[in-house]
């Protein structure tokens, strides 16, 4: 071949290559566009976390630091054009009858109606919900529901507070690493390593069936805990186990979801002792869980 032709294919070959590097780019901005768009309605910001796009709803307007135990949100898989959506919302006891009203009309999906705490007050119940269709119909509709609840809205950062717990402590006792803000530290695990489907079609691990432990240090001899465990049938009776020999309570084992294959259940619990007991007692419980 000549010199010549050869010159001309790799011109034309680096033209192919750029046309396609700006077409990728260009997607990529109409998909972060999109997903603006999207946080503009639900007046919350997305996080590009874990493959899916999430957008939080924290009950700021309850006692409970929202950090630990009333993190409401939605979590959107997919493309802007063809979207799943999946979360939880925290509501109140007179909120509750409202919002699954709401959730009927708009067409979003109830996956599990429970409680996820113990003795708190004032009560609150969390909703899970599912839907699939273009992403920036959907959060019209979830804005909707959304609405008949106090949380805050437009969500704005929360106002950064010294770091208030030992990380080094509790990330090398439950054997990874977190984020931590003031007093509380969030871990996040996967328990279930094989991939699930839901009416067929493949979740994204950590927008579905992740395993979240929030901790946070009251002070320096006492700490809470709360979360779920994700896993499969076998492990239930074995984290349940974990968590009750160390004197961790599960306070409720369902499932999030609606025809998923494998099957996939989730246990909460609340933990309220020594930091180190805590510790022991959720690494207990994550390693009956794999």
């Amino acid at each position: 071949m000549s010199a010549l032709r050869l010159a001309l294919r790799g011109a034309l070959l680096a033209v192919s290559l750029s046309g396609i590097t700006a077409l990728a780019r260009a997607q990529t901005a109409s998909a972060d566009s999109a997903w603006h768009e999207v946080g503009r309605v639900l007046q919350t910001p997305a996080v590009a976390t874990g493959g899916y796009q999430r957008f939080n709803f924290p009950r700021r307007d309850v006692t409970v630091s929202p950090a630990i135990a009333l993190g409401g949100w939605a979590g959107f898989a997919g493309s802007p054009a063809n979207a799943m959506v999946m979360g939880d919302l925290v509501v109140t006891r007179a909120e509750l009858k409202p919002v699954l009203a709401e959730l009927a009309r708009q067409r979003l999906d109830v996956t599990s109606i429970h409680n996820h705490l113990a003795g708190e007050q004032p009560s609150i119940t969390y909703v899970h919900f599912h839907a699939e269709g273009g992403a920036l119909d959907l959060a019209r509709r979830l804005d909707r529901v959304v609405s008949l609840t106090a949380a805050p809205r437009p969500v704005t950062a929360a106002t950064p507070t010294p770091l208030a717990i030992d990380t080094a402590r509790v990330f090398r006792a439950l054997g990874t690493s977190g984020r931590a803000q003031g007093n509380v530290a969030q871990l996040s695990f996967m328990l279930v390593k094989e991939p699930v489907t839901m009416h067929g079609k493949p979740l994204v691990p950590a927008l579905a069936y992740g395993s979240p432990v929030n901790l946070q240090m009251v002070d320096a001899n006492r700490a809470v805990a709360t979360g779920d465990f994700s896993v499969l049938e076998a492990h239930v009776a074995p984290v349940v186990g974990a968590l009750a020999q160390h004197g961790i309570t599960a306070t409720a084992v369902h499932s999030h979801l609606v025809g998923e294959r494998p099957r996939v259940y989730y246990i909460h619990f609340w933990a309220d002792a020594p930091m180190d007991e805590v510790l022991r007692g959720l690494k207990a419980a994550i390693d009956a869980g794999q």
